[in-house]
């Protein structure tokens, strides 16, 4: 899983307090499956979740569900946070209960409370058939499912008016107003002048964190009393809000009221148009969307800041990130949209939103073939929760599913690049049924037969192709003749495919041509004619700038070559395609540079590397959602080399190494496939591998190791295993006899 998608939004401020909550949470996790914390919007539900998981001793995964809008994709959105790609032929929940079942993980569930339903049924699932899984949520309300322990959040201790200095100074909700205070005014320090009006704005907000963290906001410009005082003058927390919620619920309606109203007319009016985001924005986004009355897209800069500087707007940027960006809490988020359907301007600027997005699909998608790629990818995947908000407006909103349609269509790859293919199909079917006639009808329908092939659909895809053919121009033709092509390699119907794919690449415009070019090259090679083949995907890899299709062509060639030309050739086109995947983080294509590099090492007799690496792959497979096994184009080659690599290792031997490499790392799995077969010079050991292979020689057990080294004895065995597995050898005196030649 990527580890920026796995881990709670990054937080801009300490953590502060929570010492009782923090115990209870680690307890009821300790002693049961499922925890709720449950309490009011702006209580800190998140952020005590996200401290826990911080602490937590094990693998843990955090899926945030504010930003979304459909039940249906509950279980694609925790798919992307494991990093899954969906598997054809069944369901994507199937998919990500498979991959949880046998292991042991916490797996938070942030914001259920609009989605409590389909939340309720997961997590039920999930404590059926994963029993190793332990779910902690956050809602407003508890989930319902047996078994649940739920725990309110309150708010924050806050000391009784007339409390001393240094009694007041450890309560929560003062400590909590103090730092964030300082992070404005570095120079505010809690002083007997001031205490009592600290004290008593705390307790007038009843210590809800998000109303302190707002008031605090505003000691740039006033003192707290001043704050207190104006909150007081506004009218009772209890005249805010609708009178049968709850009184701290109204307390925080009457704070948002008051930081509202504290807002410019340009300001508020620039709040409310970026509810429409789901999750976070960029500036060039956040301009064409909130321009319009009041406002201007040249202002939307200095009011974004502005909104920053008041605590309504938070920088939601990753590690790396070339650009900013920025959300808006979940609480103002939806205080924004309720401000929005006052203002009348729900439905238009909601529109404005989808038509930014649709813009950037289009964008990216004439941008695709060239060498901006990897900006555009990594910017899709940034945008995927607003890419969803927009596709499901269009589909809710009358007479806008043409737009869904286009949008759907336009970005495949990067679809199938993040393993969101059964996702695609799905907005794709929708959009196809709700706009029966529209000019991106046709592309939509060969698409939509793509994904239904890698689902193998073939009776729907073969309607969809069918139904396009008819309605086409001569570059949509030929984008169904690519389709049908790879239908004809996935069946072995290679001599079809290789004419089809020929048509295909012929007739397409470039934005279009490397997938039938690549097919091509490939299914001439098993026809008999590898120089030809060779020339083929030698001119793709020569032609295409961008690591998607370079990728491609250097695994076609790594094909070729270990079938039906040089070993040596071959490794040296997967470990360049695999250079090519990681600058796109393309697992998928990873997975099969892996897999060919397996076959590689057992054609060159290296049969325990080629083990590790059949390992290795074999777990990319299933985190990409497929495996050779089922794309019939890769069946029998990988059972052949399955075969030969067991039958020279011997079978024991050969299982030892595929156990040793499925144990394997992402990161461990590429450095193993990037390396050459270690030999009695060049090992591939890690540093920990290389002393304890220097323990073993010393004549240490592993319980000795494991003690010296302080680890279990068991990862001390484990150790011993990788280290024999990697070296080729079966007993340790081999290992001995190893580092005493290398001494010499």
């Amino acid at each position: 899983m990527a580890p920026d998608e796995a881990a709670p939004p990054l937080a801009n401020t300490s953590f502060v307090g929570r010492g009782r909550e923090d115990a209870r949470v680690r307890d009821a996790l300790g002693t049961g499956r499922l925890t709720t914390l449950t309490g009011p919007g702006g209580v800190g539900k998140t952020r005590l979740a996200g401290h826990v998981l911080a602490g937590y001793p094990g693998a843990a995964v955090f899926v945030g569900l504010a930003e979304l809008r459909d039940p249906g994709l509950l279980p694609n959105l925790v798919a992307d946070r494991l990093g899954l790609h969906h598997r054809p032929g069944e369901a994507v929940e199937d998919t990500v209960l498979d991959h949880l079942r046998g292991r042991e993980l916490l797996l938070v569930l942030d914001n259920c409370e609009h989605l409590v339903e389909a939340c309720a049924r997961f997590a039920q699932r999930v404590l059926d058939r994963c029993p190793g899984v332990v779910v902690l949520a956050t809602s407003r309300q508890s989930l319902g499912v047996g078994g649940e322990r739920v725990l309110p959040v309150p708010p924050l201790a806050v000391p009784e008016r007339g409390t001393v200095l240094a009694e007041a100074a450890g309560y929560d909700a003062v400590v909590l107003f103090v730092d964030r205070v300082r992070a404005v005014v570095p120079s505010f320090r809690l002083t007997p002048g001031n205490v009592d009006d600290v004290v008593r704005l705390c307790a007038h907000l009843d210590g809800v964190p998000l109303a302190v963290e707002l008031a605090a906001a505003r000691v740039r410009a006033l003192s707290p009393g001043q704050i207190a005082d104006r909150l007081v003058a506004g009218g009772s927390p209890l005249g805010s809000g609708p009178r049968t919620a709850p009184e701290r619920q109204r307390t925080l309606r009457a704070t948002l009221d008051w930081s509202h109203g504290l807002c410019t007319a340009a300001e508020r009016a620039v709040w409310r148009r970026l509810s429409v985001f789901a999750g976070s924005f960029e500036l060039g986004a956040a301009e064409y969307v909130c321009a319009g009355p009041g406002v201007g897209a040249d202002d939307v800069l200095g009011l974004v800041d502005a909104l920053l500087d008041k605590s309504v707007l938070v920088r939601d940027d990753r590690p790396g990130a070339p650009t900013a960006r920025y959300r808006v809490l979940e609480v103002l988020r939806e205080y924004g949209q309720e401000r929005l359907r006052e203002a009348g301007e729900l439905t238009e600027v909601s529109r404005r939103h989808r038509d930014a997005f649709d813009r950037l699909t289009a964008e990216a998608d004439a941008a695709w073939l060239g060498p901006d790629q990897v900006r555009w990818a990594d910017r899709l995947h940034r945008e995927q929760a607003n890419l969803r908000a927009a596709l499901h407006w269009s589909l809710t909103e009358a007479g806008e599913a043409g737009v869904a349609l286009a949008m759907a269509a336009r970005v495949d790859e990067h679809w199938t690049l993040h393993g969101r293919n059964a996702e695609a199909r799905m907005w794709l079917d929708r959009a196809l049924a709700a706009a029966p006639a529209h000019p991106a009808r046709a592309k939509a329908l060969s698409v939509s037969a793509l994904y239904a092939l890698w689902q193998y659909d073939v009776p729907v895809a073969s309607a969809r192709l069918d139904e396009a053919e008819g309605i086409a121009d001569a570059p949509g033709r030929a984008h169904v003749t690519y389709v049908r092509a790879l239908g004809a390699m996935l069946r072995r119907d290679f001599a079809g495919a290789a004419d089809l794919a020929r048509r295909a690449a012929r007739d397409a415009p470039a934005r279009h041509r490397p997938h039938p070019r690549w097919i091509h090259g490939v299914c001439t090679a098993v026809l008999g004619d590898l120089d030809t083949a060779r020339t083929l995907l030698a001119d793709l890899a020569a032609d295409v700038v961008d690591p998607y299709y370079l990728a491609m062509a250097h695994y076609g060639q790594a094909v070729v070559e270990v079938l039906y030309g040089d070993a040596g050739t071959a490794a040296r086109a997967a470990r360049a395609g695999i250079a090519a995947d990681l600058l796109l983080g393309n697992r998928f294509g990873t997975a099969h540079q892996v897999e060919a590099l397996a076959w590689v090492h057992a054609r060159q007799g290296e049969h325990a590397h080629a083990g590790l690496l059949f390992g290795a792959a074999a777990t990319l497979w299933e985190a990409v959602g497929t495996s050779p096994e089922q794309a019939g184009s890769l069946a029998v080659p990988h059972f052949d080399h399955w075969a030969m690599a067991r039958d020279g290792l011997g079978h024991d031997r050969f299982d030892q190494a595929v156990a040793t490499g499925r144990a394997l790392s992402f990161e461990q799995a590429v450095r193993c496939a990037l390396a050459p077969a270690p030999t009695r010079d060049r090992s591939g050991l890690t540093r920990r591998e290389h002393e304890i292979a220097v323990l073993v020689a010393e004549g240490l057990s592993n319980r000795d190791i494991a003690a010296k080294l302080v680890m279990s004895p068991r990862t001390a065995e484990t150790h011993v295993q990788h280290v024999l597995t990697k070296l080729g050898f079966t007993r340790r005196t081999q290992i001995a006899a190893w580092i005493a030649a290398r001494d010499r």
